[in-house]
């Protein structure tokens, strides 16, 4: 099966060819950073029109590019996610897989972040814990099998990646605000300030980063605002994220017993969380995985390689247009 992958959750368009033989054949993406970067963050109305302007051209690239013209099936992002965003996705799968009389299938948009590392050429194999760290989200999960899922914690306020973005956006950096961050890290003191570490000291799997948010403006209130300044705050915001994580990562290997741990969604792509993990599974004895760089973020091939497996367990979509804003992971049924 030829499986063609839509992802248009927020602001990156997104699209991808998939074989259950050959793997991934291709996939194109066209971000919308610059767009929104004037705004300091995602207008969802803006993203909804760029959606409709860049994704037909996308995919005619594409299958252009990989000479594909017998597609057997289409995934497409249906939540959650911005509902006007998904909405123009959803419209164009089901139009042209009525069209060339083929299924549709609709994707859980974290499913895809978390299945993205088994588009490596060392995947993991099943169960493992899985971290899913991005804007939106904060989950660490058992997985079993995909469609099988049992959520151990999540972010109650906050997402770390959220967190990142408000942070810097108080800092006085660009959007997008998480790389800005981490990037000026690099230049802060380490030992300058040392912020909380939030849910920490009492048992559970759960986040909260919304409090490091407001410790960071009110430590950056206290002093002058110099460039040093604002590093040294990035530098301890950041740590105290990424130590957060880690702990919460032990605690989920250690209750689970699992001997794997898949870290995915855009955060991950943070090259000190990816250290720290990374030490982490060394100490604990077990393997952790990431997804290449330019799967952390939005990407097409993750919604197309989900899709593909859920299209040949015989799951497909009825002919309607759909999004979903919120879809619990758990409601998700196996494949």
């Amino acid at each position: 099966m030829l499986v063609l992958g839509i992802e248009t959750s927020c602001d990156e368009t997104a699209v991808a060819l998939y074989s259950a033989r050959q793997g991934l054949l291709g996939h194109r993406l066209y971000s919308q950073v610059e767009t929104h970067s004037e705004y300091g963050g995602v207008v969802p109305e803006i993203a909804s029109r760029d959606h409709l302007r860049k994704l037909l051209p996308l995919i005619q690239e594409l299958l252009d590019a990989a000479g594909a013209r017998a597609v057997g099936g289409i995934a497409y992002t249906a939540g959650p996610g911005l509902i006007g965003a998904l909405l123009v996705g959803a419209a164009v799968a089901r139009s042209m897989a009525w069209a060339w009389d083929i299924p549709a299938v609709a994707v859980h948009h974290m499913e895809g972040h978390l299945l993205a590392p088994l588009l490596e050429p060392d995947p993991p194999e099943f169960p493992f814990a899985a971290l899913l760290v991005s804007g939106g989200h904060t989950l660490l999960v058992e997985v079993r099998g995909i469609g099988r899922y049992r959520v151990l914690g999540e972010s109650l306020d906050d997402a770390a990646g959220e967190a990142f973005d408000k942070t810097a956006k108080l800092l006085g950096l660009g959007y997008p605000g998480g790389p800005a961050l981490a990037q000026l890290a690099e230049a802060g003191d380490a030992g300058r300030f040392r912020f909380p570490r939030p849910m920490t000291d009492r048992p559970g799997l759960d986040f909260s980063f919304s409090g490091l948010k407001t410790h960071a403006l009110n430590t950056l209130a206290s002093l002058a605002g110099t460039p040093q300044d604002k590093a040294d705050i990035a530098c301890a915001f950041q740590e105290a994220v990424i130590d957060t994580l880690a702990l919460k990562c032990r605690r989920a290997l250690r209750e689970t017993g699992l001997g794997r741990l898949v870290v995915a969604g855009g955060v991950s792509a943070n090259q000190s969380m990816r250290k720290k993990l990374s030490a982490l599974a060394a100490t604990e004895g077990c393997r952790v995985y990431f997804p290449r760089p330019e799967f952390c973020t939005d990407n097409g091939a993750m919604i197309a390689f989900a899709g593909c497996h859920r299209l040949l367990a015989g799951q497909s979509e009825p002919p309607t247009i759909d999004g979903r804003a919120r879809w619990p992971m758990e409601t998700l049924t196996a494949a």
